[in-house]
């Protein structure tokens, strides 16, 4: 075993030269660990809040919000970023109220949009094959990320239907992010500041980071590409997300060490 191992220092300001190695004990050496990266799969579910499905007399989309929901998707499938030791990956599952309250829906049949039927005032023998796939995946979650526009100024009553379908006790010791937009300049934040009230009573605490995104047919194409990658505006989303991975771990941590309350 060798006593010493030659190897440059460039803290030891008296010592140092660039082509002079110097000595170190052999234990400095062997103590130096190699950091090695784990991934960490973040099961994130999203929540698209409007159920507009017609275009407008003045033309345009039949649902603007596609392409943000396009853009969020894209963004959380190519994201690599690091946590500690670890490498996150989004495992992203859609909720969809074109989808939940259409024909053999989830959310539909013995229930509906105007929530005729909250699960928690069933029985769970009672409710539909898709209806307990669905709440599985929401309790299941490690996070949860809205993405909606504001109707009259507020949250969107798909929105509000499909989330509130479920208690409290499968969104509870988790975090939420919220991303709004909108046609105009306001990017939907009326409605940003009513669901944050509503996560916050589920439950699922919001992040302080808000991503709101205004004029969206200036900044995205169809398919949700950005017309302007460079675009000052595209810098929210990765910056909520930063805050709610480190939250969701965080809080997935202590769940698996205490449960929830």
């Amino acid at each position: 075993m060798p006593s010493a191992i030659y190897a440059e220092n460039p803290l030891d300001t008296h010592t140092y030269h660039p082509h002079r190695p110097i000595k170190l004990p052999y234990h400095t050496i062997k103590n130096i660990q190699p950091v090695i990266m784990s991934v960490r799969t973040i099961k994130t579910v999203v929540f698209m809040g409007s159920a507009r499905n017609i275009t407008p007399p003045w033309g345009g989309d039949s649902r603007l919000g596609d392409r943000i929901l396009s853009w969020v998707k894209n963004v959380l499938s190519t994201r690599k970023e690091t946590l500690g030791s670890d490498s996150i990956i989004h495992d992203v599952y859609v909720v969809d109220p074109l989808d939940v309250f259409a024909p053999n829906g989830a959310l539909s049949g013995f229930t509906g949009a105007e929530m005729r039927a909250p699960t928690f005032f069933m029985k769970p023998d009672e409710l539909p094959p898709a209806t307990k796939e669905l709440g599985e995946k929401i309790r299941q979650a490690d996070c949860y990320l809205i993405v909606s526009p504001e109707y009259n100024h507020t949250i969107p009553p798909a929105l509000s239907s499909v989330m509130g379908h479920f208690s409290g006790s499968y969104y509870k010791c988790k975090p939420s992010g919220i991303v709004t937009y909108s046609p105009s300049p306001f990017a939907g934040m009326r409605a940003a500041m009513a669901i944050q009230i509503m996560c916050h009573e589920l439950g699922c605490l919001p992040v302080s980071k808000l991503c709101g995104i205004p004029n969206v047919g200036d900044l995205f194409e169809p398919d949700g590409t950005p017309k302007d990658e460079e675009n000052r505006l595209l810098k929210q989303l990765p910056e909520l997300l930063t805050q709610l991975e480190w939250m969701a771990v965080a809080m997935a941590n202590q769940r698996e060490k205490t449960g929830t309350f």
